[in-house]
């Protein structure tokens, strides 16, 4: 049995499952600002128990072939990850067997993964790592963690 993962292209329909893409993709929903700032209105919801709050997380780079040991989960609210460049990060994901995906962002894409989605670490391939982040920050049991016996490899 092949431990290895193959990276897919980031789409909508393939990451619905496990949360929303957020990107600027089409026409913007609304123009604001004298129509000089395009709104793309409502692209994710936030789905929290408790208060939400918008942390800024740094993250060490990541190289391919990635090690994937451990998925976490959040039960108490979803997780969103706007990344601060134009820079593609790694996002995996698990169903609820644990059954890893992976896939590649587009530039300058972000991710909001739904309450309770099990998911890899934030992984940046390249850039700076830096990350807005929206979920909730109050204390309390909001963090599952599963260790792999056997990890996998996540590969191009």
């Amino acid at each position: 049995m092949s431990r290895d993962i193959k990276i897919a292209p980031l789409t909508a329909e393939a990451f619905a499952p496990f949360g929303d893409v957020l990107n600027c993709d089409g026409d913007p929903d609304k123009m604001i600002n004298a129509g000089l700032c395009g709104r793309f209105h409502d692209r994710a919801k936030v789905d929290c128990d408790g208060q939400v709050g918008i942390s800024l997380f740094r993250s060490e780079l990541r190289a391919l072939p990635y090690q994937l040991d451990l998925v976490e989960r959040h039960p108490l609210g979803s997780q969103a990850f706007i990344p601060m460049s134009m820079d593609s990060f790694l996002v995996i994901v698990a169903d609820l067997d644990l059954r890893p995906q992976s896939f590649v962002t587009a530039p300058g894409e972000g991710i909001n993964f739904h309450r309770g989605t099990w998911h890899g670490v934030l992984t940046p391939l390249s850039g700076p790592g830096l990350f807005a982040v929206i979920d909730r920050v109050d204390d309390g049991p909001n963090l599952e963690e599963h260790v792999f016996d056997v990890p996998f490899r996540v590969v191009r």
